[in-house]
């Protein structure tokens, strides 16, 4: 749950996160396809029973697109996990440590296979991405300040104006090219903190051709907010 949401329960049952926002200038639902469970925005000056009122009047539309979200995936023994763009049977295996063989992701079988894959992930994300930072930053001839690896559910990236930049770790279960893509965008607002046409040029020198690798994350990316990592 992001920080400042809460929880609250309808009369009928639905359970819904509830955000103030002062740039809302009225109420919205949505429905995350993560898994995360639907959202009620209200604008600060809103009251809760207000909010409350309406939800229950979208009842019917929130049953339903609760229904079309895709069923999470368990990151568990057996279950075959997306790393750098191809899939790895996660396999109890008697080692010390996390390693590939072939087509499976081995894990000790002494440890949780949800928490012990995600703390391998999470290694490797930052292995990736600090090796593909360092050359487009050298390339763009701007230096980073720090990287930061997180879960969050809105976006895939971000950088400060003074020089951190922060991804979610789950792109390493994305194609590499993908990783690179976020890596050249974020790294590309060293020198414009906009979307303005000069940023865009600034993502094609670091990448040429990146449009493909962003239409992937596009269209799969939900797909990878999905694994859940808890046994």
């Amino acid at each position: 749950m992001a920080s400042g949401d809460r929880r609250i329960i309808l009369e009928d049952g639905l359970q819904l996160r509830l955000r103030r926002s002062a740039r809302a200038r009225r109420m919205t639902l949505r429905v995350p396809r993560d898994g995360s469970g639907p959202v009620l925005t209200l604008p600060t000056a809103t009251a809760e029973a207000e909010g409350r009122a309406f939800a229950l009047s979208r009842r019917d539309w929130l049953r339903a697109a609760l229904s079309r979200v895709p069923a999470p995936s368990l990151a568990a023994a057996g279950a075959a996990l997306p790393v750098e763009g191809r899939a790895l049977v996660l396999t109890p295996a008697p080692l010390r440590a996390v390693a590939v063989n072939g087509a499976r992701l081995l894990i000790p079988q002494d440890r949780a296979v949800g928490a012990t894959a995600a703390a391998w992930l999470r290694q490797l994300a930052m292995t990736r991405l600090r090796a593909a930072c360092d050359g487009l930053a050298r390339d763009l001839g701007r230096p980073y300040r720090a990287i930061v690896l997180r879960d969050t559910r809105s976006r895939w990236g971000s950088c400060t104006h003074d020089g951190r930049l922060m991804f979610n770790w789950r792109l390493v279960m994305a194609p590499p090219a993908v990783l690179h893509y976020v890596a050249a965008h974020e790294v590309a607002h060293l020198a414009h903190m906009d979307h303005s046409p000069r940023f865009w040029a600034a993502v094609e020198a670091l990448m040429p051709g990146h449009a493909p690798h962003r239409a992937w994350l596009r269209a799969e990316g939900q797909g990878l907010m999905q694994w859940r990592f808890r046994d």
